[in-house]
């Protein structure tokens, strides 16, 4: 998937740098001329260009934006976003340009790229570092020459020089999963680019497996009182909303479109500073009362589940507000108006109760909670009206009130077991009375609210500690809300209300059938309220499985739920293919009609990304799930355990998330306003014809080919960035072990001591991806390989076969880095970056990790001098329909691997095995068995071709999976991802 997201964006780089160069050069010939208001495209020739827009973009010094091109493409609520931005430098001195992108808040970027100069600079996801300080104090967590895109609250922005007379380019995408509130989805792009944009788009595409409902474009919204993190909480809108000029909105049925692309003067008529607001669309789906709607793609699934049409389920609400000194003023205000209004929408079913804190706690109904009648109604009203700010804030205090009243009610005779209890909390502080450490407050609550019910958190303004409140609401099943100083408190909390007042369902328990997934994303929720949704997502574990039973059990009031059903898997696959091909497909068509061709190639190749958005589905929730499980984890073990897995899972899909860094390398003008030139890179020679299979020659000959010509200007900007390559000459072959899986995959295992050689299959599953050596806490070395599927040939007794598409060597020492080996390509991410075609011959050294191509033949490995590996590259010009592109994967040197290594051939490096023949039993013929560790394995002799079939070498072979040849199980060497680097922990299979 990484591999196929990477190699993708690389090829949109490559295949429209050449329109961005052509501009440059259009840019550099009009140095001759002065550039005036004709470099601004103004879009309105017929008409008289207003004064006072001229005033305004002559004045301007900044570079100029000509080109704002933002195009999103919503698949079943999970969102694609792409955005180009082109910026004319029109002065000879070098200026610096600055892209700045408002991100929502539940986002993350996947890839940020720069074409300054006619050059690529292509940024890249690292693991965020712990800071050192050096002997002055200062943290030192860049490395020169590099810079990490500033990414504080939602914004991304990204300063960089750009030389006199010229251009930029900035290629921006992010990726999030829209949440349904009170009803509707809601997507917001924020259209701030500071300036009058001389080309602006904005595309939408949604698509959905069900019909779209409701879909409405709100007026831009403008001001800091509206994020882009805000859904339904925000200012009330018109009945009938005027849309924003120059509009359009195409509904068909399961397809809308919705664009927006005012021109330069129209922009002017909404701001003449670029802040135009947010662009928000609302929308729904169709939707039955059922088991939900499944999709189905590739190996993965998501699983959304919003039932309708349930009763309401009463509930135990306890309101604790913060009335401390910091409250005075227009806070106190917006929160008295917030809770008239939600205790006016109390139902009679309902119980609650308030409680005020400061420096003292105040409780309006000591006794207990009330039911919902006309005469405590008001009195609460009455209680609201007097809250009077003063003094500090005792937050542990008022919590443990809360709690105290909320947990003696459960326990009383008046609570109805089915009901649903919460706290809401509200303050804009941080703790300064009784308990103030934050460690010590959450344990407090933990051991107060005894998992009874659930604590929701609200933080008002910018001196309140959001850390602490989310990590109380996630430790007790809640939510914490973030209300900006600037923002209308009273209808955000009013809205924070409306989404949790409503309960539905509680303790809901979602199951699918055993053994036919793994990785699930969280299946179990304490609640659910009317107007949002449960999204679930995992991986099948049997793709060929012709149904997935799913179960849902919940209770609602008095009842117990249970909703049963069988998706038929192919059915599911085949649908879902089919709306993600509509949703490509208008990604493209629509990239046709607006914008410059970068632009155009942008939208299109993000539909090409679209083609996995199951599997990005998956990774974007467990992404989520393992930084709420880090905030909630109780030892420092368990949080790096969480940490790591996180981190692991944002590497592999690019995500920029708190756990990681993008870094991207800036381009050097110089004083005079140019760019610098490019590092000198040794050019290419021409391919040395080789053997299908020779091998590289003798790593210690270092010395490079004598240059002969010159690259073309795009590949050399391009390596620039990605560090030195060096060609060298094919040598003769050199010897390699036998140990190895290649083929279907048919692994071959070489013991010299023994003077044996054992084999065995592997019968895999497309998707799975598979783990040959493990020794990160030793050597730092991990490698996993990934299995694609083919039909078996004509006559086979199989019904598949597997192969391995891609292959990955990680290496976590002296800094993590690694290599991805694919048949048409190896990125190697080492000091630098660098993406190798596999039909060339070529040499790079980076450091501890090092890589030699011989041109569509194999790649060589080489890991701190006594660790190599080398991986055959099986191809095919005309493939007949049962073969597949494919990887042979050998172990040439394994002396800095431990004797603790395992792995599918790595737990063999250091063994030594034994051959016994059984005695004669009858007519049977003697039997074999090989000794392994302290385990007996049937064998039978087999003969095995290896190294692409140029040998042939005699094993013995062990059934059913390596079944007792291998500790534990096939299954335990299933990895979640292309780069986990967990241990082995099942110990050994000792039968």
């Amino acid at each position: 998937m990484e591999t196929k997201r990477k190699m993708l964006l690389w090829t949109l780089l490559l295949c429209f740098s050449l329109s961005v160069l052509g501009q440059l050069e259009q840019s550099q010939s009009e140095d001759e001329v002065d550039l005036d208001l004709t470099d601004f495209n103004l879009d309105i020739a017929p008409r008289r260009v207003p004064r006072q827009l001229k005033t305004i973009l002559s004045k301007e010094t900044k570079p100029h934006i000509q080109e704002l091109s933002i195009k999103t493409t919503i698949i079943s609520r999970y969102a694609f976003t792409a955005v180009y931005c082109a910026m004319i430098n029109r002065h000879t001195a070098a200026t610096e340009g600055v892209f700045q992108f408002h991100i929502p808040a539940d986002a993350y970027v996947s890839n940020f790229t720069m074409i300054i100069g006619g050059r690529v600079y292509q940024s890249e996801v690292r693991p965020k570092q712990k800071r050192v300080k050096q002997e002055n104090g200062k943290p030192k967590n860049k490395q020169e020459g590099d810079a990490s895109p500033e990414l504080e609250v939602e914004v991304f922005r990204m300063a960089a020089n750009i030389p006199g007379r010229n251009r930029a380019v900035f290629l921006l995408t992010y990726e999030e999963l829209l949440q349904r509130r009170l009803g509707r989805y809601e997507h917001v792009t924020s259209l701030r680019p500071l300036q009058l944009v001389s080309r602006l788009s904005l595309d939408v595409t949604i698509v959905d497996h069900s019909p779209v409902t409701d879909l409405e474009v709100l007026p831009l919204r403008n001001g800091k009182s509206n994020t882009a993190g805000s859904t339904g909480t925000g200012p009330k809108t018109p009945a009938k909303p005027e849309l924003p000029i120059t509009t359009m909105i195409k509904n068909e049925k399961n397809v809308c479109k919705i664009t927006f692309s005012p021109n330069i003067v129209q922009q002017a008529k909404i701001t003449t500073n670029g802040n135009l607001g947010d662009f928000v669309i609302r929308y729904d789906v169709q939707r039955d009362m059922g088991i939900g709607d499944i999709q189905v793609l590739n190996g993965h699934f998501v699983h959304y589940f919003a039932p309708k049409d349930l009763p309401v389920v009463p509930k135990n609400v306890v309101f604790v507000i913060d009335t401390s000194a910091s409250m005075l003023g227009t806070k106190i205000k917006q929160t008295k108006d917030a809770l008239f209004t939600i205790v006016r929408d109390l139902r009679p079913g309902d119980r609650f109760n308030f409680i005020s804190f400061s420096n003292r706690i105040k409780v309006w109904q000591p006794k207990g909670l009330v039911p919902v009648t006309p005469l405590n109604i008001r009195d609460a009203k009455k209680f609201i009206y007097m809250l009077m700010p003063t003094g500090g804030t005792n937050i542990d205090g008022a919590i443990q009130t809360g709690s105290s009243l909320l947990r003696d009610y459960l326990q009383g005779p008046d609570a109805s077991p089915n009901s649903v209890s919460l706290i809401i909390f509200l303050t804009d502080g941080r703790p300064t009375v009784g308990e103030i450490q934050s460690t010590a407050i959450l344990g407090n609550t933990r051991s107060a609210v005894q998992e009874k019910f659930c604590v929701f958190t609200i933080g008002i303004g910018n001196d309140v500690d959001y850390r602490l409140l989310e990590r109380m609401a996630l430790d007790n099943c809640g939510m914490m809300r973030r209300i900006n100083e600037e923002a209308d408190a009273s209808a955000m909390l009013k809205g924070f209300y409306d989404e949790i007042g409503t309960p539905l369902l509680s303790d809901i328990r979602i199951n699918y059938t055993e053994d036919s997934v793994q990785y699930v994303t969280q299946h179990l929720f304490t609640n659910y309220f009317n107007g949002s949704e449960i999204v679930i997502a995992g991986k099948l574990t049997n793709q060929s499985a012709e149904s997935l039973h799913v179960q849902v059990t919940a209770s609602n009031n008095d009842k117990s739920i249970v909703l049963e059903t069988n998706v038929p898997l192919r059915h599911r696959q085949l649908e879902t293919e089919k709306h993600v091909k509509a949703a490509t497909a208008a990604m493209v068509s629509g990239a046709r009609t607006v914008g410059s061709e970068v632009a155009q190639g942008l939208g299109a190749a993000m539909g090409s990304i679209a083609e996995d958005f199951v599997e990005r589905v998956w990774g974007f929730l467990s992404v989520k799930e393992g930084l709420r499980s880090r905030l909630r984890s109780q030892t420092s073990k368990e949080r790096e355990d969480h940490i790591q897995q996180a981190t692991n899972l944002s590497l592999t899909y690019h995500f920029l998330t708190p756990l990681t860094n993008m870094v991207v390398e800036k381009p050097e003008v110089l004083a005079d306003g140019t760019m610098a030139p490019a590092p000198t890179v040794l050019p290419a020679a021409e391919e040395a014809a080789s053997p299908a299979n020779e091998l590289p020659g003798d790593p210690d000959d270092k010395k490079p080919q004598k240059p002969d010509g010159m690259l073309s200007s795009q590949t050399s900007s391009l390596r620039n960035t990605i560090g030195k390559a060096e060609r060298r000459p094919a040598k003769k072959s050199i010897t390699i072990s036998k140990t190895s899986a290649d083929g279907d995959p048919h692994f071959v295992v070489e013991f010299p001591l023994s003077k044996l050689t054992v084999c065995f299959n592997i019968n895999g599953e497309p998707g799975h991806v598979l783990r040959l050596v493990s020794d990160h806490k030793y050597s730092g070395v991990t490698v996993n390989g990934k299995l694609i599927g083919a039909p078996a040939p004509p006559g086979s007794h199989k019904q598949q076969r597997t192969y391995f598409s891609s292959i990955t060597i990680v290496v976590d020492r002296p800094r993590r880095s690694y290599i991805e080996v694919t048949p048409k390509k190896v990125i190697l991410d080492g000091r630098d970056r660098m993406v190798l075609p596999c039909h060339s011959t070529v040499t790079v050294d980076s450091g501890e990790l090092s890589v030699a191509i011989v041109g569509k033949s194999n790649v060589t490995v080489t890991v701190g001098g006594n660790i190599g590996f080398v991986i055959l590259l099986h191809q095919y010009k005309n493939p007949a329909p049962y073969q597949r592109d494919h990887l042979g994967f050998y172990i040439g040197n394994s002396k800095g691997l431990s004797h603790n290594c395992h792995g599918l051939l790595g737990q063999f490096l250091y063994e030594e095995v034994g051959l016994a023949e059984l005695p004669a039993d009858g007519e049977v013929k003697p039997s074999e068995v090989l000794k392994v560790k302290d385990r007996s394995v049937p064998v039978v002799k087999k003969s095995r071709r290896i190294y692409s079939g140029t040998q042939s070498v005699d094993c013995w072979f062990a059934r059913n999976n390596a079944a007792k040849l291998i500790d534990g199980q096939y299954e335990d060497y299933l990895m979640s991802h292309m780069f986990d680097t967990g241990d082995w922990h099942h110990g050994t299979n000792r039968v």
